[in-house]
C-alpha cells in the first residue's frame, strides 16, 4: 500500500502549523506506520519516528487537530520512537509528522508527512475494466470504480508497488449510485498490474470505505498462441461438467483462461506434458446459465509477466434455457446419395432469432443462422451441397435469442442422415441426372432386387448349337470328298 508521500499527494491536505518547539540544527527523522499507512478498521498499527543515535526524545504530533491518543502512551515506549496504537478508529487518522532531540541539544526538523488512513468505514465499491481486463502490451485500459453510496471522491491504488494513487471526483448516478473513471497505461508485461479502489467522503479524507475486490490486468504479447478446445462439446445442459483443453506447442510453464467480458482468471500453475505439447484442463461445472459465453486461453513461462497471444474464441453454450423446442426435417430425405443436394431445415412455432445446427461427434462448432419469419414458423435452411459419406451422421437443431447468444432452447429432435456412395459403373455418368440417377440405383433395396432378376439366354444357346452342327456337316462332306478322290486315283 503507498505510504507517505502517495497518499499525502492524493489527498492534496494543506500544511498544517508546526509545533511551538524551535526546530535546532539536527537532521529531520523518519517517520513510517507498520504493518503500513492504510489500516482495516478495527487493526493495530504502529507509527515509528527514527532519528540519530543520541536521541533522547521523540514527539509526534497530527496537524490541523490534537491527538489525544498520543498523551496515553507510556513514556518508555516513546523513548523508543515507537506511538502504537492497538485498534485504530477514525479518530486516529490524519495527517502526522514527528520531531526529536532534547532541551540541551535542540531540535531536529519535522519529519516528511504521513497520511494515516482507516479503511472499512463504508461498503466496499466494485472496480471493472472496460472494455475487459484483457489488455494487449502497450495497450490502455479504462477502470471504473462504482459505489451504490453518493461518495464524493474515489481513490485507486496499485498494490504492491509504491507508485502514486489516483485521485478522482465521483461522477453522479443515477438513484445516489457514484462512480469514477481512472485510465491505466500504457500497460507493460515487465510488472504485475493489480489494482483496488476505495470510495470516501470529502469531508473526510482519511476514513475510506471497504477495499473493492482486487482486480489484476493480463497484459498479452505476441509469442505463439495455444489451442483450446472443450470435451465433451460446446453445448452443456445445467448441472453438467466440461472441459476445456488448453494446448501448446510451446513449452509454456502455465495456463490461464478467461471469458470475454469477466474480471476473474482461471490459472494453473504448470501444464501437463503430452507427446511434446504443453497442455492444462480447467474442469468448469456443474454449470449454470451464467457459464455461457466467449472463452480464450494463453500460456506464459514462469520467468515471464508476459503472456501469450490468445487462442482463437471458443463458445459454451448452454441449453434446456427456454420452453419452446425447434424440430428439424431434412429435404429430399434422410437417406441421400453422395454428390446430391440436401437441405437441413430447423423450425419453431416460437419466435426464434437465430438457430444452431450440430453434429453428433463433431468437433466443429455449430452452425448458426439468422430466422426467418414466415407465417406461421421460424425458420432456417441450413444447405449441404453436394454431401459426401462425411455428412452422415446425426443432426439437430437448438433455438437462440440475440439478447443473449450462449443460451439455448431445449435441442430438436434427433435426425440420422445417410448418405451412401455412387453405383459402380464401368465409366462415370456423363452428366448430373445420370450421376443422381446411379446414385439413387445404390441407395433403394427394392430397386436393387429388381435389377438383380435373371435373364433368359435359351434362344441365344441354340443358336450357338445350331452353327456348331453346321461347321461339322461342311467338315464331314470335305473329307468324305477327298477321300472319294484318293480312290479314283
Amino acid at each position: 500500500m503507498t505510504p507517505i508521500v502517495t497518499v499525502l499527494i492524493c489527498l492534496r491536505l494543506s500544511l498544517g502549523p508546526r509545533t511551538h518547539v524551535q526546530a535546532g540544527t539536527l537532521p529531520k527523522p523518519t517517520l513510517w506506520a507498520e504493518p503500513g499507512s492504510v489500516i482495516t478498521q478495527g487493526s493495530p498499527v504502529t507509527l515509528w519516528c527514527q532519528g540519530i543515535l543520541e536521541t533522547q526524545e521523540y514527539r509526534l504530533y497530527r496537524e490541523k487537530k490534537t491527538a489525544p491518543w498520543i498523551t496515553r502512551i507510556p513514556q518508555e515506549i516513546v523513548k523508543k520512537g515507537q506511538f502504537p496504537i492497538p485498534s485504530i478508529t477514525w479518530e486516529h487518522t490524519g495527517r502526522y509528522r514527528c520531531f526529536y532531540g532534547s532541551h540541551t541539544a535542540g531540535w531536529s526538523e519535522p519529519s516528511d508527512p504521513l497520511e494515516l488512513v482507516v479503511t472499512g468505514a463504508y461498503i466496499k465499491p466494485t472496480l471493472s475494466a472496460l472494455p475487459s481486463p484483457v489488455v494487449t502490451s502497450g495497450g490502455n485500459v479504462t477502470l471504473h470504480c462504482v459505489s451504490q453510496v453518493a461518495f464524493g471522491s474515489f481513490i485507486l491504488c496499485k498494490e504492491g508497488e509504491d507508485e502514486h494513487p489516483q485521485c478522482l471526483n465521483s461522477q453522479p448516478r443515477t438513484h445516489g449510485w457514484s462512480r469514477a473513471i481512472f485510465s491505466v497505461g500504457p500497460v507493460s508485461p515487465s510488472r504485475r498490474w493489480s489494482y483496488r479502489c476505495y470510495a470516501y467522503d470529502s469531508n473526510s479524507p482519511h476514513v475510506w470505505s471497504l477495499p473493492s475486490d482486487l482486480l489484476e490486468l493480463l497484459v498479452l504479447g505476441v509469442s505463439k498462441k495455444p489451442s483450446l478446445s472443450v470435451q465433451p462439446g460446446p453445448i452443456v445442459a445445467p448441472g453438467e461438467s466440461l472441459t476445456l483443453q488448453c494446448v501448446s506447442d510451446v513449452s509454456y510453464d502455465r495456463f490461464v483462461l478467461y471469458k470475454e467480458g469477466e474480471r476473474d482468471f482461471l490459472q494453473l500453475p504448470g501444464p501437463q506434458p503430452q507427446a511434446g505439447l504443453s497442455q492444462a484442463n480447467f474442469t468448469l461445472g456443474p454449470v449454470s446459465r451464467s457459464y455461457g459465453g466467449q472463452y480464450r486461453c494463453s500460456g506464459a513461462y514462469n520467468l515471464s509477466s508476459e503472456w501469450s497471444a490468445p487462442s482463437d474464441p471458443l463458445d459454451i453454450l448452454i441449453a434446456g434455457q427456454f420452453r419452446g423446442r425447434p424440430f428439424i426435417s431434412v429435404h429430399p430425405g434422410p437417406t441421400v446419395a453422395s454428390g446430391e443436394n440436401v437441405t437441413l431445415l430447423c423450425q419453431s412455432w416460437g419466435p426464434f432469432h437465430t438457430f444452431l445446427l450440430t453434429k453428433a461427434g463433431a468437433a466443429d462448432a455449430p452452425l448458426r443462422l439468422r430466422s426467418i419469419h414466415e407465417y406461421p414458423k421460424y425458420q432456417a435452411e441450413f444447405p449441404m451441397s453436394p454431401v459426401t459419406s462425411a455428412h452422415s451422421g446425426t443432426y439437430r437443431c437448438y433455438g437462440s435469442l440475440s439478447s443473449n447468444p450462449y443460451l439455448l432452447s431445449h435441442p430438436s429432435d434427433s435426425l440420422e442422415l445417410m448418405v451412401s456412395g455412387a453405383a459402380e459403373t464401368l465409366s462415370p455418368p456423363q452428366n448430373k441426372s445420370d450421376s443422381k440417377a446411379g446414385a439413387a440405383n445404390t441407395l433403394s433395396p427394392s430397386q436393387n432386387k429388381t435389377a438383380s432378376h435373371p435373364q433368359d439366354y435359351t434362344v441365344e444357346n441354340l443358336i450357338r448349337m445350331g452353327i456348331a452342327g453346321l461347321v461339322l456337316v461342311v467338315l464331314g462332306i470335305l473329307l468324305f470328298e477327298a477321300q472319294h478322290s484318293q480312290r479314283s486315283l
